[in-house]
């Protein structure tokens, strides 16, 4: 799958998947470019504004984001860092 085209399903995935209100998606692969497990699969960081993160712990949010991913982090994703927010921690 090309950059951009995984970069697309990463978005859309957390847009369907975590009703989120907001998602960015930032392809960092150009970092890493020669780096052995790139190879298979891109890095990204995300941004993600979801009510599902209410009541969560960093950990738990970052959690979930992977579940929603599913089997994009086997097979397009090979690193991911992200932020995860409220509706309420983004706005204000």
């Amino acid at each position: 799958m090309e950059r951009s085209s995984r970069a697309h399903a990463i978005e859309i995935a957390l847009r369907e998947k975590l009703e989120a209100e907001h998602v960015e998606v930032i392809d960092q692969s150009s970092f890493h470019e020669g780096h052995l497990g790139a190879q298979d699969g891109g890095h990204f960081h995300v941004v993600v504004v979801s009510q599902q993160f209410r009541g969560l712990s960093r950990l738990a949010a970052q959690k979930v984001v992977y579940e929603a991913l599913g089997a994009l982090m086997e097979t397009e994703i090979h690193a991911l860092s992200m932020r995860t927010m409220t509706p309420e921690k983004w706005s204000g």
